[in-house]
């Protein structure tokens, strides 16, 4: 199964050192007490290590005994494989292709509706004329919902870079520019 993880920047977790390009074992597998956690929406990781300039994310590969936890869409697994890192713009990439793949499911606490700004470097907005702001160097993701339901008809992911797309200006799932964040 695959499922993304938080670590810090020394693929530490709780004092487990974690390593590249091999199966990472344990013995038991209980979401409350021990076991690797993941989630299997990347999103959730940023509940665990919020702060993504101090943290990294991997795409992982989960097998052996798992457990799930009715908290979120975390998981805890006796096998661990670390398959790719990934950077912020990577992880709010796959949040958004979860989120169109499980439109209905419950909403990561990061996602806001309809607008956003970013905080710690990124913001995910999702509604039916979502827009979204932020200061250079911050990541945008937003997710326009069919008019009828909770489908997403269109996605927009960028960096305000302070070139083509400005600080302080609110943003549509067009990449046009709504008017300045107050």
């Amino acid at each position: 199964m695959i499922a993304f993880k938080g670590f810090n920047p020394d693929l530490t977790c709780r004092g487990f050192q974690f390593h590249e390009n091999e199966i990472n074992r344990t013995e038991q597998a209980n979401c409350a007490q021990n076991g690797f956690h993941c989630a299997e929406n990347p999103l959730d990781c940023l509940n665990y290590y919020s702060n993504w300039k101090h943290s990294v994310y991997y795409e992982v590969e989960v097998s052996g005994d798992m457990d799930e936890d009715a908290w979120d869409s975390k998981i805890s697994c006796t096998e661990m494989r670390l398959i790719k890192k990934l950077s912020m713009q990577e992880l709010l990439l796959k949040g958004i292709v979860y989120m169109v793949k499980y439109p209905k499911r419950k909403w990561n606490g990061y996602v806001k509706k309809e607008e956003g700004k970013a905080e710690n470097g990124f913001v995910v907005v999702r509604g039916k004329s979502p827009r979204a702001c932020g200061v250079t160097g911050s990541h945008l993701a937003i997710l326009k919902e069919e008019k009828e339901s909770q489908n997403i008809s269109e996605v927009a992911l960028f960096t305000i870079d302070g070139e083509k797309y400005m600080p302080d200006t609110w943003y549509d799932v067009y990449c046009e520019e709504k008017g300045r964040c107050a």
